[in-house]
């Protein structure tokens, strides 16, 4: 079904303003970007100009390259910039009082019906937003990188952003095709660079133990977890791992991973609560009763990805 066309606003030109400049006019909007010198609106130029082609060549645009590139336009006024915007996506250094001086003046320039999403990586919005009078119009919405590859995107609203605004940003988001997920209350890192973070400490304490190979560890990753995990995630994977889901793995399994993680200072269990909450989550995706299907259908997944994996080697980093 055909819609109308938004417009966007990127501020800030820098590698995220141009994966979401990309991620706007690729489905369809016009897209005004804009940062303090000319010379970084140029590289920006060439950078979404370069990715573009790539995404051509390997035929993840619906229509030429030319022809996305062409609804997206650059400016040094801010104003010009956010003119007509009802959806503004700051793209500024992760620096606090950047922002916060940042999103006063877009709050004063921008329309007063425009939602401004910062992309933030882990400072909270309310800790650069709270004094701002428009402040329930507010909040991050964090893409992984590059978002023209990578869908997820993670909305995280402050205890004092609407309901309309959440519900306004997600419909967008699908709108351009990307997987919103809520992050129900704000928390340093969020999910993605929590869950991130987390395998990056075992993997330098692994690394630091003498444990293992920091390329050997890389593989590990590339060619098990990661593998895996790009068809069903961790508790995804706990319940196709065993028969009976979540509650069996953990009763499996359960013990190993507190040992394993109290051996890190991190002595906490995971309560029966807890783990009948996720279980019962999961329950609703992969039906218990239809285990042994489930299974079937990870695997043919993983053999497609395998396939391709196998016929282009330059997937492969780690080669040995």
């Amino acid at each position: 079904l055909s819609r109308m066309t938004r417009h966007f606003a990127v501020v800030g030109s820098g590698s995220i303003g141009i994966g979401w400049a990309i991620v706007f006019a690729r489905a369809g909007n016009t897209v005004k970007v804009y940062d303090l010198e000319q010379s970084r609106l140029d590289i920006f130029t060439q950078g979404v100009n370069e990715r573009l082609q790539v995404l051509q060549e390997e035929g993840l645009l619906n229509e030429g390259a030319d022809i996305v590139c062409s609804r997206i336009s650059t400016s040094l006024d801010l104003a010009e910039s956010l003119e007509g915007a009802e959806y503004i996506q700051e793209c500024a250094p992760e620096q606090l009082e950047i922002k916060k001086a940042l999103f006063a003046t877009l709050e004063a320039l921008a329309s007063n019906s425009a939602i401004i999403a910062s992309s933030s990586s882990a400072l909270k919005i309310s800790s650069f937003t709270s004094d701002l009078s428009t402040r329930t119009r507010c909040l991050v919405v964090h893409p992984g990188n590059p978002p023209y590859l990578l869908p997820v995107v993670e909305v995280v609203p402050a205890s004092f952003t609407s309901g309309d605004t959440v519900a306004r940003a997600q419909e967008i988001l699908r709108e351009l095709n990307m997987s919103p997920i809520l992050v129900m209350r704000e928390i340093e890192g969020f999910v993605f660079n929590r869950l991130q973070g987390a395998m990056l400490r075992e993997a330098y304490a692994l690394v630091e133990e003498g444990v293992v190979d920091p390329i050997d560890l890389d593989i590990v990753v590339t060619q098990g977890l990661g593998r895996r995990w790009s068809v069903v995630g961790p508790f995804g994977t706990s319940t196709l791992n065993v028969e009976g889901g979540i509650t069996a793995h953990v009763a499996r399994m359960g013990e190993s991973y507190y040992r394993m993680g109290a051996d890190r200072g991190q002595s906490e269990r995971w309560s029966d609560e807890l783990v009948e909450k996720i279980a019962a989550s999961m329950e609703g995706l992969f039906l218990n009763d239809k285990w042994t299907e489930n299974v079937n259908r990870r695997d043919r997944a993983l053999m497609k990805l395998n396939r391709l994996i196998t016929d282009n080697g330059e997937l492969n980093f780690y080669q040995k």
